[in-house]
């Protein structure tokens, strides 16, 4: 099963509209959807390793500007949008404690964040939710999320192929690391 739907996920990423896709993935867990566009964005440039930079700045962009999104969420649209997304999420702990520290820190919070595995949503809409400075939050984002997709891009373009023959021969491996480093990072919002 897991397989084939790595096959799969290879097939979509050697598309002509893959990059649309990475596009809206990148742009929707900004702001509210659960998976990172790196399960896409990472497929796409080991099966066209030239094309890895491109598809960096599309993940860029499309995370940046969902962050522009869920920045609005949180700072107009909190009560009606950002809390049952906290309460769906079950992030009241970790916002509460992003808020304070926005405070505190700001767009050093922005830019660390931004490149671990923890929701980039929760990032945008606490800074929404803390009227955290708008043009500081997204030249934030630029840099650490054009860092993040551009630094997998450049070792993926680097080493594309033997990458690829180490996941496919190790598939199950690399799929419980992954999904370790996720929950790991759900784990350290929920608990930090």
């Amino acid at each position: 099963m897991l397989r084939r739907f790595y096959n799969a996920i290879i097939a979509l990423a050697e598309r002509p509209h893959a990059a649309w896709w990475l596009f809206g993935i990148a742009f929707a867990e900004a702001s509210f959807f659960p998976v990172p566009p790196d399960a896409l964005m990472i497929p796409m440039a080991l099966a066209q390793p030239k094309k890895s930079l491109r598809f960096a700045l599309v993940a860029t962009v499309g995370s940046v500007l969902g962050g522009a999104l869920g920045y609005y969420i949180g700072y107009a649209l909190f009560d009606e949008l950002a809390q049952p997304l906290i309460n769906f999420y079950h992030y009241h702990a970790a916002f509460a404690a992003f808020q304070a520290k926005f405070a505190q820190y700001g767009v050093w919070i922005v830019l660390i964040k931004g490149l671990t595995p923890i929701p980039y949503k929760i990032v945008t809409i606490a800074a929404g939710a803390a009227d955290f400075s708008f043009p500081a939050f997204m030249a934030a984002s630029v840099v650490t999320r054009g860092a993040r997709f551009f630094l997998e891009a450049a070792l993926l373009r680097r080493f594309g192929e033997p990458a690829r023959l180490f996941i496919e021969e190790r598939l199950g491996l690399v799929t419980g690391l992954v999904a370790a480093g996720i929950v790991g990072g759900f784990l350290i919002l929920r608990f930090a």
